[in-house]
């Protein structure tokens, strides 16, 4: 089982895009995520403690995201490898390149080298955990991480991260879109894709002389991508607002820019999404279940509501179980989600099996 987490955890406005990135927010998502997917096997992180029940809130102390990554990684002691090829060998100064930091740098991912002390929690740690973070990244406000059932930590390997900034000084995320609800905004978005997909560079890590390990995003044989990408639905505020009321998701999706674009080969083209069956995910009034729109007075600043946050893929053998919407209400959009079962193949006493989950 594999998680993937993608948030935006601080507004994308001019003045977080041009300032210092701050990591302080990540630091405690990243905590409230271990907490949440370990739940009853949960232990905190030393210098974290709670307040009143084990449920309660949390006291952060001032960290970097690197150091609390680290100790999180540092939980589970099975070794996260760089490379597992039968004759490759791990580098252990394995290199990344990012947005903002155009200098190489040592790879975060590198995990539990054989001289690390025992986990932030003491010894018995590594047996209180189900999931184990295995990567995270920030690149302005979006915040990915990727957790991996304890277990499966020995079969990840070659795991390397690329950031693309578009947008305002190329300093927007990779996966929040253009945004706007004008005529044409959608090619915008679709000029974002086809960048990002161009621009991606994998760096290579494998010592391995005949390795094919991928290095562009549709080199690999399953990818899913997931993000605000922003996409509206081409109808006026007031058409949208009856075929809302009605919960008509038919005919609003078939409305929909993303998928107008992708069935016309303008983006995506060989990706599928699941079929959409809930209500448009942006966007609401915050701490409420109404659409924004519903309580601003000028109409310049009201907004149609939108499926803006999407999951799509694109493979063989992957399948989508579920996608739904979830009802947070931490900030003007509502978080969607979704289950593939995918089938993998896995590198074990020097020969490949397969893996499916």
């Amino acid at each position: 089982m594999i998680r993937l987490i993608l948030m935006q955890i601080v507004p994308l406005n001019a003045g977080n895009v041009l300032v210092i990135e701050d990591n302080e927010p990540a630091v405690k998502w990243l905590t409230l995520i271990n907490r949440s997917l370990n739940k009853a096997n949960y232990v905190p992180l030393r210098g974290y403690r709670s307040i009143g029940s084990p449920g309660g809130s949390l006291v952060f102390p001032k960290t970097s995201l690197r150091k609390a990554s680290k100790a999180l990684r540092t939980e589970n002691k099975r070794k996260l490898k760089t490379c597992n090829c039968p004759i490759g060998l791990e580098r252990k100064n394995s290199k990344e390149f990012c947005f903002r930091c155009p200098q190489s740098q040592t790879n975060e991912n590198d995990i539990s080298s054989e001289d690390d002390e025992d986990g932030p929690n003491g010894p018995s740690s590594a047996n209180s955990i189900k999931y184990s973070l295995v990567a995270s990244k920030q690149m302005v406000g979006i915040f990915l991480t990727v957790w991996v059932r304890k277990e499966l930590v020995q079969y990840v390997s070659h795991l390397r991260t690329s950031c693309v900034g578009r947008g305002i000084s190329g300093a927007l995320a990779t996966n929040h879109l253009a945004s706007g609800e004008k005529e044409g905004d959608e090619l915008r978005r679709n000029s974002d894709v086809i960048e990002i997909l161009r621009n991606t560079q994998f760096p290579r890590i494998c010592k391995t002389s005949n390795s094919r390990v991928p290095e562009k995003i549709l080199d690999h044989d399953r990818v899913i991508w997931l993000g605000d990408l922003n996409y509206r639905i081409a109808l006026s505020y007031s058409d949208t607002g009856k075929l809302l009321k009605e919960k008509a998701w038919d005919t609003l999706y078939n409305n929909d820019q993303l998928k107008i674009e992708r069935e016309a080969g303008r983006v995506f083209k060989g990706w599928k999404e699941g079929k959409i069956q809930f209500a448009p995910t942006y966007k609401y009034s915050l701490n409420s279940d109404i659409y924004a729109g519903e309580t601003v007075e000028t109409k310049s600043k009201r907004r149609t509501p939108a499926w803006c946050d999407r999951i799509l893929w694109r493979g063989s053998e992957i399948y989508q179980l579920s996608y739904e919407r979830k009802e947070s209400r931490f900030s003007d959009h509502r978080p969607v989600c979704a289950t593939f079962w995918v089938s993998v193949g896995a590198m074990e006493d020097g020969s490949k099996r397969r893996w499916r989950g």
